[in-house]
């Protein structure tokens, strides 16, 4: 007998695989899950289905490859200490991600769609016992649609000046391989250029999480008074927390695109502000590494 696997079933069986404690079965007569061996719902392959196999390493896999996946340092580190750890690891796995809201959303999706595809493997090999023809994989979602889990705004120098002073201390700044005096004195450059511009109309996008905790921004202004199509960035920062979710591409991506529209033509980027950290970012997006830091041509 057959059944549809339905986004509904899909869920309910996902649910069902991760508890451990009860065995479920497929009802094809009534297209849902059944507690298996009660009032006669064990397997038989004909109206009552076992689920897909699925056990403790399993999910060790699931959360290791999720974990490998991860561009975000610190939630990074957190979690990987946790699977070396040998004991409560998927308690303490939750919990660490409910530090990272963010990273928590991201994993929910990724452990969606890993589930979600092992479970069309199984449904297909029974469609193959029914003599239908396989479905097509599941669509994967969109996990870089940064605007679900974080919000953007322009920003605006009488609002947000002191929120980026605040929230990118010299600390935050650091390069582990330089000096201390020495991390001071760049941190100090690049506060001035920050502040210097300000007095003009600096132009960029701040970035918060959906629980309004800082998250990223990105600000240019003109370079030379006389040379206003050429802009230079005065600001580029994604906390710790946030790196390696897709934010500081968008944040260039929407910046570049408003100074295109504004008739700018060229965009520069500081060694100041540019560490070594940044390069494949600003590769991806477009930048080209010179002497004195990074150049973007807008074109026309």
């Amino acid at each position: 007998m057959h059944f549809s696997l339905t986004d509904s079933l899909i869920n309910d069986i996902i649910s069902a695989m991760e508890n451990q404690d009860v065995e479920y079965a497929v009802d094809a007569v009534e297209g849902q899950l059944v507690i298996s061996d009660s009032d006669g719902h064990s397997p038989d392959d004909e109206r009552y289905y076992s689920l897909p196999e699925w056990g403790p390493s399993d999910g060790f896999e699931l959360r290791e490859n999720f974990v490998n996946s991860l561009h975000s340092p610190v939630a990074h580190d957190q979690l990987l200490d946790v699977l070396h750890s040998g004991r409560g690891v998927f308690k303490n796995f939750r919990n660490v991600l409910k530090s990272y809201p963010e990273v928590d959303k991201r994993w929910h999706i990724y452990k969606h769609k890993f589930m979600s595809a092992r479970i069309n493997e199984w449904y297909n090999s029974l469609r193959e016992i029914w003599g239908l023809e396989k479905l097509d994989q599941l669509l994967e979602s969109d996990e870089t649609l940064v605007h679900d889990d974080f919000t953007f705004k322009a920003y605006d120098s009488d609002v947000d000046k002191e929120t980026i002073l605040f929230n990118i201390t010299a600390g935050s700044c650091e390069d582990d391989t330089l000096p201390q005096e020495l991390n001071e004195a760049l941190y100090k450059l690049w506060r001035t250029q920050f502040e210097n511009n300000d007095a003009t109309d600096q132009a960029g996008f701040l970035c918060f999480s959906l629980s309004d905790e800082f998250a990223g921004c990105i600000t240019a202004a003109s370079l030379l008074k006389d040379q206003e199509k050429i802009m230079v960035i005065t600001s580029l920062f994604v906390p710790d927390q946030f790196r390696g979710l897709g934010i500081g591409t968008e944040l260039i991506s929407m910046c570049m695109s408003k100074l295109q529209k504004c008739g700018k033509s060229w965009v520069l980027i500081p060694n100041t502000i540019a560490p070594d950290i940044l390069q494949p970012l600003l590769t991806r997006s477009g930048f080209r590494k010179i002497n004195s830091g990074y150049i973007l041509s807008l074109g026309e």
